[in-house]
């Protein structure tokens, strides 16, 4: 026997499964706002593991914005992994903006991993972009720290593909370097600092980018450090040690000469003292032989004594202390 508590459970419990299986309540408000799409496509992206909500309901939002939009378009961007809300967002935030775009350009830049609505939001009220700090010397050696505001609006035809924030800014920094260093005087930026966003502005620093940038303002000039002369200061605190390490070098070399002929002078005296203790042998050799006479010995002794007192009176040495 079947007990009628028990053939409710399952018939509710049946009614559940069927109307989660089928979104009847979804079919129902796709038909009120006069969206065309069957029963039976709703329970096919069940089947195909679509959450019907997630196409429906952005369908309807697009249909009632005046968007050609078509279920097939909707479920294979989702099907990509792509954020059908947002897509459908931006949709309509460009037709009401009046700019062109087209379902495939919205799914190919939400696919590429941007956010497609805040590139239309961007399009019609564009970003300032404010840069670092930015160091750059000019000629004259004198450093200036520059801050900068970009105002860029999004390009939609080269969001994919195209360069970021990132590289707006490099390009941004680089010019303001370049500008301040070719500048011959600190003074010229300060005076003109409308110069430097003019050049910048000029060398097409969006080529590439998924930006346009529709002006550049300088935020803040400040001046900084004398470059210049620090780095004389520098090339001649190096140029003094170089110069400090040549004469050590020298000196040293001079110490070197001068020990060497120290012991060059001993060398040549210990020859003198040598040479002078044979002079007594070759005297005796030279009376024994007869080849010296005994006078002509004691003239030689008489001239060295005359020499020395000679040198002794050059000298203002005292003769009568050798006599």
């Amino acid at each position: 026997m079947v007990f009628p508590g028990f053939v409710f459970i399952i018939a509710v419990a049946a009614l559940s499964l069927l109307l989660h299986f089928v979104p009847v309540g979804l079919w129902i408000s796709a038909l009120a706002a006069d969206v065309n799409i069957s029963l039976f496509n709703l329970v096919g992206m069940r089947i195909r593991r679509v959450e019907p909500r997630m196409i429906v309901l952005p369908l309807i939002k697009g249909t009632k914005a005046g968007l050609p939009l078509n279920v097939n378009q909707l479920e294979a961007h989702y099907l990509a992994g792509g954020n059908v809300d947002n897509v459908v967002d931006a949709l309509i935030a460009a037709h009401r903006a009046q700019i062109a775009l087209s379902f495939e350009q919205a799914a190919a830049i939400d696919l590429a991993g941007r956010n497609v609505l805040e590139a239309v939001q961007m399009s019609v009220n564009p970003k300032v972009i404010e840069t670092p700090t930015i160091s750059a010397v000019a000629k004259n050696g004198i450093e200036l720290k520059v801050r900068a505001r970009v105002t860029v609006r999004a390009n939609i035809d080269r969001l994919v593909g195209g360069a970021g924030e990132a590289t707006i800014i490099a390009r941004v920094g680089e010019g303001i370097v370049t500008t301040v260093g070719s500048a011959e005087s600190h003074t010229d930026v300060l005076e003109n600092p409308d110069h430097i966003s003019r050049t910048v502005l000029g060398k097409g620093l969006d080529s590439g980018t998924a930006f346009e940038i529709l002006s550049i303002d300088i935020a803040d000039v400040d001046v900084g450090r004398n470059i210049g002369a620090q780095l004389q200061t520098d090339q001649a605190e190096a140029d003094k040690q170089i110069a400090q390490a040549r004469a050590e070098e020298r000196r040293a070399m001079a110490v070197a000469k001068e020990q060497e002929m120290r012991a060059y002078t001993q060398e040549m005296q210990a020859k003198v003292v040598e040479a002078q203790a044979e002079i007594p042998h070759a005297m005796a050799e030279a009376l024994k032989g007869g080849k010296l006479g005994v006078m002509d010995y004691y003239n030689l002794k008489n001239i060295a004594a005359d020499t020395e007192m000679r040198e002794n009176i050059a000298s203002g040495g005292n003769p009568e202390s050798h006599q």
